[in-house]
């Protein structure tokens, strides 16, 4: 069983109202169970939403407390929705047993090797990827298929 982002499985979860649908994730994932999960809709943000970089560091930077999630245009705090939103992947992967998550790359929460802080594009992960990766949970990018 694998968690996945719901936007890669074609689910219009993303903040600007539309999905990522990935013909390679879908293929990849061909006879396996899965979990769709959107972090941030799962944490009660809507859809559309104002777009959230990182700001002070990545994933692993907020969970110790030197990094923010903010809306890039009017700067509103939204660090407790993505944390909250990350515990319930990590509750998921708990629930049905996963080891195994492919996530959307450059997401603020999803992201597993470059995520946007303050408007560019660096090396890291998100938020909600910082939290599985620190309990054990392998997490892969669409973009490593």
């Amino acid at each position: 069983m694998v968690l996945v982002s719901a936007c890669l499985l074609g689910e219009a979860v993303r903040y600007d109202g539309r999905s990522q649908r990935s013909e390679k994730v879908l293929a990849a994932l061909e006879g396996k169970e899965v979990v769709p999960l959107c972090p941030e809709v799962g944490s009660g943000l809507p859809i559309p939403r104002p777009p959230v970089d990182l700001s002070g560091g990545t994933g692993v930077d907020v969970w110790a407390g030197h990094a923010r999630a903010l809306e890039r245009e009017a700067r509103v705090d939204r660090t407790e929705d993505f944390q909250r939103g990350a515990r319930l992947a990590l509750a998921a992967t708990r629930r049905f047993g996963i080891t195994v998550a492919l996530l959307k790359e450059k997401s603020p929460s999803c992201g597993s090797q470059r995520v946007y802080e303050s408007g560019t594009l660096r090396p890291g992960e998100g938020i909600t990827t910082a939290l599985l990766r620190a309990e054990g949970v392998t997490v892969l990018s669409d973009e490593d298929l």
